[in-house]
């Protein structure tokens, strides 16, 4: 088999997580570079656990990041159904072959009764093994119970192309169930047929497999199979970086990053990094860059911290490279509603003096809300570190005098730096205080763009009547 094909092979219960977006990111970019085939299959045996819609969403979430499959349910291809639950012929015909060869029997143990065995095991303190309870004389299997695969314990030594030389000692390897007693197999006899019919070459999946991989090469074995390469991931670890990253950590699904204004780029770059670096100091890389440098040998044996400020770093870099027109195509669903009223032209003069700070597309609200609403004063923007040791006399002669300026200027960004530097040398204050002092008065905001900008696309008339509404303010509290 000298064709690279990688899978990515998702259960249909729920949303894409990062460490899956992993997964199948270094999965896809395994296959680019060899000029292979990646494969989307969907494991879906677990039928009680199916959520409504997620096949679709998945898929969605793979396709908005750039991974495009070369096979997959949605669009065929040569070793077709792509789906688990339209496969169960051919789980049927290996498990056959199974049974004819004294490798698999029927399971007649009651639930209860399994349990009870598990129970003896843990009051003995010993491990539970079904491989010392199997039945003598196993009924002929009908598809009513259980089929279990009869292993042969033994030590293993494979080569994991990210962990590297492993063990394991027979204590390891246990009889398991290949099909329930609903018809479908368990994930640990399907994806190794799967995998063995769509002649998938490299395997790569999360470290929570890694404890039963021994199973999966007696079963390999047992079936006469040369098993594929083996790659182990390591766990993304949550901000701690004491345990695996879960919901609680603040991981969502990949298309709520979208939703918030992340970029698929930013997204792929990020992922891309956690556990993998290509030996430089480069940070943040572009799908084609990834594709030709990344390397197996490359990813880190230990886990990897999700570091969302990371994120946002790499993110506010790549918006700021984008030209602003297309920023503004972009941002065009995250303005605050009040923005409807404007036209483009002023709502691109706001974004153009935001564009340096934004970290993701939903900001934009919050960013620049005073662009568009006129809102009552927020005095207790005056307590704030620069301004806390003027009293309120104050900053009434503060305003008064910049109202007096400010008036006499065209409101161009040039005459606003002037003028407000001639006030600095007027009033004998200093920046920190004045230019605070004006800011909070013109915006109602903790934060802004720079000052002389800001006043130029809020205008004269807007400019002058907040001023006004301040002073009004805060000589009701003299």
């Amino acid at each position: 088999m000298n064709q690279v094909r990688t899978r990515f092979a998702p259960s249909p219960t729920g949303y894409l997580h990062v460490g899956g977006i992993r997964t199948a990111l270094f999965a896809f970019l395994l296959a680019r570079q060899n000029k292979g085939s990646f494969i989307l299959r969907f494991e879906d045996t677990d039928q009680k656990r199916e959520v409504s819609g997620a096949r679709q969403h998945l898929i969605k979430s793979l396709k908005t990041l750039g991974l495009n499959y070369d096979e997959g349910p949605d669009i065929g291809g040569p070793y077709a159904p792509y789906v688990q639950s339209e496969r169960l012929n051919s789980y049927r015909k290996w498990a056959e072959k199974l049974i004819s060869s004294g490798r698999a029997y029927a399971d007649p143990l009651s639930p209860a009764e399994l349990n009870e065995l598990r129970q003896n095991a843990l009051k003995k303190r010993q491990a539970f093994l079904y491989r010392n309870h199997r039945p003598a004389q196993p009924p002929v299997w009908d598809g009513s119970m259980p089929l279990r695969f009869k292993s042969d314990p033994k030590p293993y030594d494979w080569q994991d192309a990210v962990m590297g030389n492993r063990h394991s000692g027979p204590e390891s390897i246990d009889d398991f169930i290949l099909i329930k007693s609903d018809g479908y197999p368990t994930y640990n006899f399907a994806h190794i047929i799967d995998d063995t019919e769509m002649k998938i070459s490299h395997v790569l999946r999360g470290q929570e497999f890694l404890p039963s991989i021994p199973n999966y090469l007696n079963l390999y074995e047992a079936l006469d199979l040369t098993p594929p390469v083996m790659a182990t991931l390591p766990h993304v670890l949550g901000p701690s970086g004491q345990k695996k990253l879960s919901k609680r950590d603040g991981a969502k699904d990949v298309l709520d990053y979208i939703k918030d204004g992340y970029l698929p780029a930013a997204l792929i770059s990020f992922i891309a990094t956690l556990g993998w670096n290509d030996g430089s100091e480069q940070e943040i890389f572009t799908l084609n860059e990834l594709i030709d440098k990344f390397k197996l040998a490359r990813v880190q044996k230990s886990g990897a911290k999700f570091d969302l400020n990371r994120l946002n770093w790499i993110n506010g870099s790549l918006i700021r490279k984008l030209p602003l027109d297309d920023l503004y195509s972009q941002a065009k669903n995250y303005w605050p509603a009040e923005a409807d009223a404007c036209d483009e032209t002023y709502k691109k003069q706001v974004l153009k003096l935001v564009h340096d700070r934004l970290k993701y597309l939903a900001e934009l609200p919050e960013l620049t809300g005073f662009f568009f609403t006129d809102s009552p004063p927020r005095l207790e923007l005056v307590k704030s570190k620069q301004l806390k040791n003027t009293d309120n006399n104050e900053q009434i002669k503060l305003l008064e005098a910049a109202r007096r300026k400010l008036d006499t200027s065209d409101f161009s960004e040039t005459d606003l730096t002037v003028k407000l530097n001639e006030l600095l040398t007027e009033t004998g204050q200093k920046p920190a205080v004045l230019f605070s002092l004006i800011r909070v008065a013109a915006t109602n905001a903790p934060f802004s763009p720079g000052l002389s900008e800001t006043l130029a696309v809020l205008g004269k008339t807007r400019s002058i009547n907040r001023l006004d509404n301040w002073l009004r303010a805060l000589y009701k509290t003299n």
